[in-house]
């Protein structure tokens, strides 16, 4: 299995806490798209053995392109490679972009999953955090959508300061209620250079408090788990047969291309990523060249990548694999520094797989750095 991920780098406005790598400027859209069909050209070979299973559109806010551009893409990938009957297509989109005309033009299209941006139903949260949506949006754009996807993600934030856990169960609540089959969720943080630090220091906004965003992810794994959900990575849930087949790929260790400017790619022993710079990606595409970098990962770098997406999902890390893919003394290692975890009740160890426990769940970041082996070689 293998997955194409698109990096579509612009928003209509810059959320407080994103790092990621975009533009509020559309200037140069046509060209961007342009350039990262050129770049699904020029990197077919890399998967001339391989059937492509997911394509994943996301960002930035994939959902600010003209559906004449996303189904371009769409058919870029399907000129140069070799689809699989019934692959899993995502854009992601936030709620102020879909229109009930919209949504029905994504629906008519190869696009079967639809990621939606809620992050919150409440006018305060979202002000905070400077999403271009409003409450309302968040709640009829939903409601509109299920008319036409069966396959929905929803994202939500926890830990916003200010944010009572009795508004966030409401937030909950109303997923709940809308029958979405798969939610994802993370805690609000603080990454630096962001708008989010700035105010943070200046004293405009309270910093997130960690003990509040644990009791919130508690509360989220509690609700979700008992109305049929399955917790099958830290920060997601998926009904049976929701998984996001896309991520899961990811942290199975999967090969992945990404396309865009930022995008990372994956091949099983290296990794490459493309320049942060939307004017130098557009002229090196031009040109027909790949504005990249690619490093071999060592056998340290892929024991510890293993353990880290492992102990982040319900597939755990498996010590068979450890032993057979990284030997003995990665295995002996492992199980040593896991010791204090298990007796600590935040690991556990069954039928030779170590996965966290509820309590571990979402420490398991940090559980792993400390199982991490550096300068090993």
């Amino acid at each position: 299995m293998s997955g194409i991920y698109i990096h579509i780098p612009f928003c209509r406005q810059a959320c407080h806490y994103c790092d990621f790598h975009f533009s509020t400027s559309m200037k140069k859209k046509d060209q961007m798209v342009a350039a990262l069909a050129e770049e699904i050209r020029l990197r077919k070979e890399e998967f001339a053995h391989d059937s492509v299973e997911t394509i994943y559109f996301g960002g930035g806010t994939p959902s600010v392109l003209d559906i004449s551009d996303l189904k371009m893409l769409i058919d870029a990938v399907y000129e140069n490679y070799t689809v699989s009957e019934n692959p899993e297509i995502t854009v992601e989109a936030n709620p102020d972009d879909l229109s009930e005309e919209r949504i029905i033009a994504l629906a008519e299209n190869k696009i079967n999953r639809l990621s939606i941006g809620i992050q919150s139903f409440f006018e305060e949260d979202l002000q905070l955090m400077n999403r271009a949506h409003n409450a309302s949006e968040a709640r009829k754009c939903l409601e509109i959508a299920t008319k036409y996807f069966d396959n929905i993600t929803a994202d939500l934030i926890y830990g916003i300061p200010g944010l009572t856990n009795e508004r966030w169960l409401e937030n909950i609540q109303v997923l709940l209620d809308l029958n979405i089959p798969h939610i994802s969720s993370y805690a609000l943080t603080v990454e630096p250079k962001t708008a989010l630090q700035k105010f943070i220091k200046q004293g405009i906004i309270p910093q997130p408090d960690d003990e509040i965003a644990h009791q919130q992810f508690l509360l989220l794994v509690d609700i979700l788990q008992a109305n049929g959900f399955v917790h099958y990575e830290l920060s997601n849930f998926g009904k049976e047969n929701y998984f996001s087949r896309n991520n899961s790929a990811y942290w199975l260790g999967k090969k992945y291309i990404g396309i865009g400017p930022s995008a990372h790619s994956y091949d099983g022993k290296n990794r490459s990523w493309n320049i942060a710079n939307n004017t130098v990606y557009i002229h090196s595409l031009t040109e027909g060249k790949l504005p990249q970098e690619t490093e071999t990962l060592t056998q340290t770098d892929r024991y510890n990548e293993y353990v880290m997406t492992g102990l982040r999902t319900v597939w755990g890390v498996s010590l068979l694999r450890i032993r057979e893919d990284f030997g003995q003394k990665y295995h002996d290692y492992l199980l040593q520094n896991a010791q204090r975890y298990l007796d600590a009740g935040q690991l556990i160890l069954e039928n030779g797989i170590l996965r966290t426990t509820k309590k571990g769940k979402f420490f398991s970041d940090g559980i792993a750095s400390d199982l991490f082996w550096l300068n090993l070689e």
